[in-house]
Protein backbone atom coordinates (compact mmCIF):
# COMPACT_ATOMS: atom_id res chain seq x y z
CA UNK A 1 0.00 0.00 0.00
CA UNK A 2 1.79 3.82 -1.03
CA UNK A 3 1.87 5.69 1.60
CA UNK A 4 -0.78 8.74 1.65
CA UNK A 5 0.58 11.98 0.00
CA UNK A 6 -2.49 13.91 2.21
CA UNK A 7 -0.57 15.98 4.74
CA UNK A 8 -1.84 17.70 7.56
CA UNK A 9 0.86 20.18 9.04
CA UNK A 10 0.32 21.32 12.69
CA UNK A 11 2.45 23.17 15.54
CA UNK A 12 2.58 23.24 18.97
CA UNK A 13 0.36 25.72 20.60
CA UNK A 14 -1.53 26.79 17.87
CA UNK A 15 -4.96 26.97 18.63
CA UNK A 16 -6.39 26.17 15.53
CA UNK A 17 -4.53 22.96 14.65
CA UNK A 18 -5.76 21.69 18.46
CA UNK A 19 -9.17 22.36 17.01
CA UNK A 20 -8.76 20.44 13.32
CA UNK A 21 -7.04 17.41 14.86
CA UNK A 22 -10.56 16.17 15.40
CA UNK A 23 -11.92 16.65 12.08
CA UNK A 24 -8.72 14.92 10.71
CA UNK A 25 -9.25 11.86 12.93
CA UNK A 26 -12.92 11.99 12.00
CA UNK A 27 -11.86 12.07 8.21
CA UNK A 28 -9.10 8.94 9.03
CA UNK A 29 -11.83 7.26 10.82
CA UNK A 30 -14.66 7.16 7.78
CA UNK A 31 -11.57 5.86 5.42
CA UNK A 32 -9.18 8.51 4.34
CA UNK A 33 -5.59 8.70 4.82
CA UNK A 34 -4.27 12.18 6.03
CA UNK A 35 -0.86 11.96 7.84
CA UNK A 36 -1.07 14.21 10.76
CA UNK A 37 2.89 15.77 10.94
CA UNK A 38 4.11 17.28 13.91
CA UNK A 39 6.46 20.74 12.60
CA UNK A 40 8.17 20.00 15.94
CA UNK A 41 10.20 17.40 14.16
CA UNK A 42 12.74 18.38 11.34
CA UNK A 43 12.14 16.44 8.63
CA UNK A 44 8.38 17.53 8.90
CA UNK A 45 9.14 20.71 8.54
CA UNK A 46 11.97 20.36 5.87
CA UNK A 47 9.02 18.28 3.85
CA UNK A 48 6.78 21.47 4.45
CA UNK A 49 9.09 24.23 3.35
CA UNK A 50 10.14 21.79 0.20
CA UNK A 51 6.16 21.95 -0.76
CA UNK A 52 5.44 25.34 -0.01
CA UNK A 53 8.43 26.34 -2.41
CA UNK A 54 7.64 23.61 -5.02
CA UNK A 55 3.93 25.38 -5.27
CA UNK A 56 4.60 29.05 -4.13
CA UNK A 57 2.33 28.83 -1.06
CA UNK A 58 2.65 30.89 1.82
CA UNK A 59 0.67 29.49 4.67
CA UNK A 60 0.77 28.95 8.52
CA UNK A 61 -0.80 26.51 10.45
CA UNK A 62 -2.95 24.50 10.34
CA UNK A 63 -2.15 23.49 7.02
CA UNK A 64 -3.32 21.12 4.44
CA UNK A 65 -1.71 19.77 1.19
CA UNK A 66 -2.09 17.14 -1.25
CA UNK A 67 1.66 16.95 -2.13
CA UNK A 68 0.75 15.44 -5.80
CA UNK A 69 -1.12 18.05 -6.83
CA UNK A 70 -0.44 20.77 -4.78
CA UNK A 71 -3.93 21.07 -3.72
CA UNK A 72 -4.49 22.85 -0.35
CA UNK A 73 -6.32 24.51 2.56
CA UNK A 74 -4.45 26.91 4.80
CA UNK A 75 -5.39 27.77 8.16
CA UNK A 76 -8.88 26.10 10.10
CA UNK A 77 -11.56 24.75 8.06
CA UNK A 78 -14.54 22.65 9.33
CA UNK A 79 -14.72 19.17 8.16
CA UNK A 80 -17.13 19.48 5.38
CA UNK A 81 -14.46 21.53 3.74
CA UNK A 82 -11.86 19.07 4.80
CA UNK A 83 -13.59 16.36 2.85
CA UNK A 84 -13.68 18.08 -0.33
CA UNK A 85 -10.13 19.22 0.12
CA UNK A 86 -9.47 15.33 0.41
CA UNK A 87 -11.34 14.37 -3.05
CA UNK A 88 -9.53 17.16 -4.55
CA UNK A 89 -12.50 19.22 -4.90
CA UNK A 90 -12.47 22.99 -5.70
CA UNK A 91 -12.67 24.92 -1.85
CA UNK A 92 -14.56 27.89 -1.59
CA UNK A 93 -12.98 30.83 0.23
CA UNK A 94 -13.69 31.26 3.59
CA UNK A 95 -16.51 34.00 4.60
CA UNK A 96 -14.68 36.54 5.95
CA UNK A 97 -16.03 39.67 8.40
CA UNK A 98 -16.90 43.11 6.75
CA UNK A 99 -14.95 44.79 9.76
CA UNK A 100 -13.26 43.85 13.04
CA UNK A 101 -15.30 42.37 15.45
CA UNK A 102 -15.46 44.63 18.30
CA UNK A 103 -12.50 43.39 20.99
CA UNK A 104 -14.97 42.63 24.61
CA UNK A 105 -14.53 43.71 27.57
CA UNK A 106 -12.07 42.77 29.59
CA UNK A 107 -13.48 40.35 33.05
CA UNK A 108 -14.92 42.35 35.41
CA UNK A 109 -15.16 45.40 33.64
CA UNK A 110 -17.74 48.39 34.87
CA UNK A 111 -21.03 47.70 33.55
CA UNK A 112 -21.18 50.96 31.62
CA UNK A 113 -18.02 49.60 29.66
CA UNK A 114 -20.43 45.84 28.58
CA UNK A 115 -23.12 47.39 27.89
CA UNK A 116 -21.44 50.49 25.43
CA UNK A 117 -19.48 46.92 24.15
CA UNK A 118 -23.10 45.36 23.55
CA UNK A 119 -24.30 47.79 21.43
CA UNK A 120 -21.16 48.13 19.46
CA UNK A 121 -21.71 44.47 18.77
CA UNK A 122 -24.82 43.66 18.03
CA UNK A 123 -24.51 46.35 15.21
CA UNK A 124 -21.46 44.49 13.91
CA UNK A 125 -23.10 41.48 14.16
CA UNK A 126 -26.23 42.81 12.34
CA UNK A 127 -23.51 43.89 9.64
CA UNK A 128 -21.48 40.35 9.65
CA UNK A 129 -24.99 38.12 9.46
CA UNK A 130 -23.06 36.14 6.63
CA UNK A 131 -20.37 34.53 9.01
CA UNK A 132 -21.88 31.08 10.27
CA UNK A 133 -22.12 30.37 14.07
CA UNK A 134 -21.96 33.72 15.42
CA UNK A 135 -22.46 34.08 18.95
CA UNK A 136 -24.81 36.46 21.15
CA UNK A 137 -23.33 38.61 22.70
CA UNK A 138 -24.71 37.48 26.33
CA UNK A 139 -22.78 33.82 24.91
CA UNK A 140 -19.63 36.02 24.93
CA UNK A 141 -20.07 37.49 27.66
CA UNK A 142 -20.26 33.86 29.53
CA UNK A 143 -16.99 32.81 27.99
CA UNK A 144 -13.75 32.99 29.77
CA UNK A 145 -12.38 36.80 29.41
CA UNK A 146 -8.71 38.23 30.66
CA UNK A 147 -8.74 40.66 33.14
CA UNK A 148 -6.05 42.70 31.20
CA UNK A 149 -4.08 42.33 27.54
CA UNK A 150 -1.28 40.06 27.70
CA UNK A 151 2.33 41.72 27.57
CA UNK A 152 3.59 41.60 23.91
CA UNK A 153 6.59 39.23 23.41
CA UNK A 154 9.74 40.61 23.13
CA UNK A 155 10.73 41.24 19.90
CA UNK A 156 13.46 38.61 17.53
CA UNK A 157 16.22 40.86 17.93
CA UNK A 158 15.43 41.29 21.79
CA UNK A 159 18.47 41.18 24.46
CA UNK A 160 18.04 38.34 26.99
CA UNK A 161 17.37 40.58 29.86
CA UNK A 162 14.47 42.02 27.70
CA UNK A 163 13.34 38.34 27.46
CA UNK A 164 13.63 37.45 30.91
CA UNK A 165 11.52 40.53 31.84
CA UNK A 166 9.12 39.76 29.40
CA UNK A 167 8.67 36.13 30.92
CA UNK A 168 8.52 37.93 34.30
CA UNK A 169 5.45 40.10 33.60
CA UNK A 170 3.69 37.13 31.53
CA UNK A 171 4.28 34.68 34.41
CA UNK A 172 2.09 37.18 36.35
CA UNK A 173 -0.55 38.20 34.21
CA UNK A 174 -0.79 34.03 33.89
CA UNK A 175 -1.77 33.96 37.72
CA UNK A 176 -3.87 37.33 37.39
CA UNK A 177 -5.89 35.35 34.84
CA UNK A 178 -5.36 31.76 36.11
CA UNK A 179 -9.43 31.75 35.14
CA UNK A 180 -8.68 31.00 31.80
CA UNK A 181 -7.71 27.21 30.38
CA UNK A 182 -5.23 25.99 27.87
CA UNK A 183 -3.28 29.17 28.64
CA UNK A 184 0.22 29.04 26.70
CA UNK A 185 3.34 28.86 28.79
CA UNK A 186 6.18 31.83 28.06
CA UNK A 187 8.66 28.97 26.02
CA UNK A 188 6.00 27.73 24.79
CA UNK A 189 5.12 31.22 23.06
CA UNK A 190 8.74 32.01 22.41
CA UNK A 191 8.64 28.62 20.96
CA UNK A 192 5.93 29.35 18.38
CA UNK A 193 7.36 33.09 17.65
CA UNK A 194 10.68 31.03 16.55
CA UNK A 195 9.23 28.67 14.53
CA UNK A 196 7.37 31.93 12.54
CA UNK A 197 10.01 33.69 12.37
CA UNK A 198 12.68 30.82 10.78
CA UNK A 199 9.55 30.48 8.06
CA UNK A 200 9.86 34.13 7.64
CA UNK A 201 13.45 33.78 7.27
CA UNK A 202 13.21 30.77 5.29
CA UNK A 203 10.77 32.44 2.35
CA UNK A 204 13.11 35.38 2.37
CA UNK A 205 16.06 33.48 1.50
CA UNK A 206 14.22 31.52 -1.33
CA UNK A 207 13.44 35.45 -2.87
CA UNK A 208 16.94 35.74 -2.57
CA UNK A 209 18.27 33.29 -4.06
CA UNK A 210 15.29 33.51 -6.87
CA UNK A 211 16.56 37.25 -7.60
CA UNK A 212 20.39 36.46 -7.28
CA UNK A 213 19.95 33.64 -10.07
CA UNK A 214 17.74 36.17 -12.25
CA UNK A 215 20.21 38.47 -11.94
CA UNK A 216 23.10 36.04 -13.04
CA UNK A 217 20.94 35.16 -15.96
CA UNK A 218 20.71 38.85 -17.06
CA UNK A 219 24.33 39.65 -16.84
CA UNK A 220 25.37 36.68 -18.90
CA UNK A 221 22.70 37.95 -21.47
CA UNK A 222 24.45 41.54 -21.29
CA UNK A 223 28.04 39.89 -21.48
CA UNK A 224 26.21 38.04 -24.66
CA UNK A 225 25.00 40.68 -26.24
CA UNK A 226 28.19 43.54 -25.36
CA UNK A 227 30.50 40.84 -27.02
CA UNK A 228 27.86 40.58 -30.17
CA UNK A 229 28.31 44.03 -30.48
CA UNK A 230 32.02 43.54 -30.12
CA UNK A 231 32.03 45.81 -26.93
CA UNK A 232 33.94 42.75 -25.30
Amino acid sequence: MSESKLYFFYSVGCGWCTRAIPHIDGLNEDGHDILKLDLEESVNKKIQDELKSKYKIKCGTPFFINADTGHHVCGYREKDILLKWVKGEPVPPPPRPKSPMPRPPFHESPKKEIDGWVKEYELWSDENSHLPDLKTAKELLAMPRPKSMAPSPPTINAPPEQVDEWKKNYKSWMEENSHLSNLGSPEQILQRLQFQRSQAQTQQNVKDINLETRIDILEKKIDKLMMHLGVK
